[in-house]
């Protein structure tokens, strides 16, 4: 039977089969294209996508505040009224680290072994290749769908979001807000995200006189007054976490994933306050009493704890220190955002993920941000199904090529289904 006569999902699982080189190709060469951020330069990258998209003849265009910032984006409709669908995905990546550590070249884009290596194939060129191909199959199916799809590839994700996602939907609106938000981040293909954790980044810093080693009369020492501000700070990890019966339930029905999929102790940690001292400097010599000290701290807050929440308790412990002062600079930080548990899209991921042979996925909450968070803070439900992690921001990053096509097909099917509906 002609492809074009076939049910979208028999046309859709066909041409992936047919395209499977291709498909690995293309996340090869996109992983080969270094994205990483910092410095934040996905020019070359982004001219790749839309030369692809293009050759492909879907809608494609460039929306940038930056030039070295593009986002890549096209939109379609079907042939009838229906819902917004985005899809989202990133271009930008973690940095490659030593190259040393690694196996092989970070930017190799190497298919050895049954896998795709390289620096951001899961974190996550994986998922926004999942996206651009998805995008590309129901551009095809057009005729027999409803409302419009629309294609959003950006490149500040790793750094916040300003520039990429949060720019697009800040200044084009409807364009890009869409009713339902579909995003490819690694998260286990057992798992279904509908919300993560917040971030709080906070910088303290601490001054003192100073003085020579010997005189520890002389001046309080501004690394030994960090150390009590830090054990403080840690305490923030016994607060209480307030949610409603629903959403506590959903994420604790998701703790068995989170343990399988991430690794055991994952969920112990999923529905709590969590400190990290990520940086420390202070002191100039070693037989200097250190007169000044700066901490940068990040703090991840559970579903159902804000900033202000979190601040106000900052704010106290700092208070016990007069050489301490809080830096009023909450970089690249976010609220806690979560999506209805129990959505539509939920169910058709669900569902399409069985029908493809595999386990049905779990929902859960996600213990690290993305994008995701800049639609449900417009009030769209968003949701995330990728990869695992594999080995994201760490040398010798790979995904399975066997995922990889699991994801393509998973994200397309899902697409569909939601705009056949």
């Amino acid at each position: 039977m002609p492809q074009a006569l076939l049910a979208p999902k028999d046309a859709i699982l066909a041409w992936i089969d047919e395209d499977r080189d291709e498909l690995i190709g293309f996340l090869s060469s996109f992983v080969a294209i270094p994205s990483p951020n910092p410095p934040g330069d996905t020019r070359a990258a982004a001219d790749f996508l839309v030369g692809f998209l293009k050759r492909k003849g879907v809608p494609v265009e460039v929306r940038s505040a930056k030039e070295h910032l593009p986002n890549v984006v096209g939109s379609f409709e079907g042939t009838r009224p229906g819902r917004h669908l985005v899809l989202n995905g990133h271009i930008d990546v973690f940095p490659a680290g030593a190259a040393e550590a690694w196996s092989r070249d970070p930017w190799s884009g190497a298919v050895e072994d049954g896998k795709v290596h390289g620096r951001g194939v899961a974190d996550m060129k994986c998922g926004t290749s999942a996206s651009i191909w998805t995008y590309i199959y129901l551009h095809r199916l057009r005729d027999r769908l409803a409302g419009r799809l629309t294609l959003t590839c950006v490149s500040d994700e790793e750094t916040g979001g300003t520039w990429g996602a949060k720019w697009l939907i800040e200044n084009f609106g409807e364009e890009f807000r869409g009713d339902c938000m579909l995003n490819g981040e690694p998260s286990v293909p057992s798992m279904v995200r509908f919300g993560e954790k917040g971030t709080l980044r906070i910088v303290v810093e601490i001054d003192t006189p100073g003085a020579h080693a010997a005189y520890t009369h002389a001046s309080p020492n501004a690394i030994r007054i960090a150390a009590e501000v830090i054990r403080d700070l840690y305490e923030l990890e016994n607060l209480p976490v307030e949610q409603s019966d629903e959403i506590r339930r959903a994420i604790e029905a998701g703790f068995a994933a989170i343990d399988a999929g991430i690794g055991a102790g994952a969920s112990s940690i999923l529905n709590k306050v969590t400190v990290s001292v990520g940086v420390i400097q202070g002191g100039v010599k070693i037989n200097m009493l250190p007169g000044h000290c700066r901490l940068e701290v990040d703090i991840r807050l559970p579903i159902g704890m804000t900033h202000a929440f979190i601040v106000g308790h900052v704010e106290r412990i700092i208070a016990r220190y007069p050489q301490a002062r809080l830096i009023p600079v909450w970089t690249h930080s976010c609220e806690p955002t979560v999506s209805a548990p129990g959505h539509e899209m939920i169910t058709i991921l669900k569902r399409t993920v069985r029908d493809l042979g595999l386990p049905e996925p779990a929902s859960a909450v996600s213990l690290g941000a993305t994008d995701s968070k800049h639609w449900r803070q417009n009030g769209v439900p968003s949701y995330v199904y990728g990869c695992r992690p594999g080995n994201m921001a760490k040398p010798d990053e790979c995904v399975d090529v066997e995922e990889f096509l699991h994801i393509v097909r998973t994200h397309a099917l899902a697409a569909a289904a939601y705009l056949a509906l």
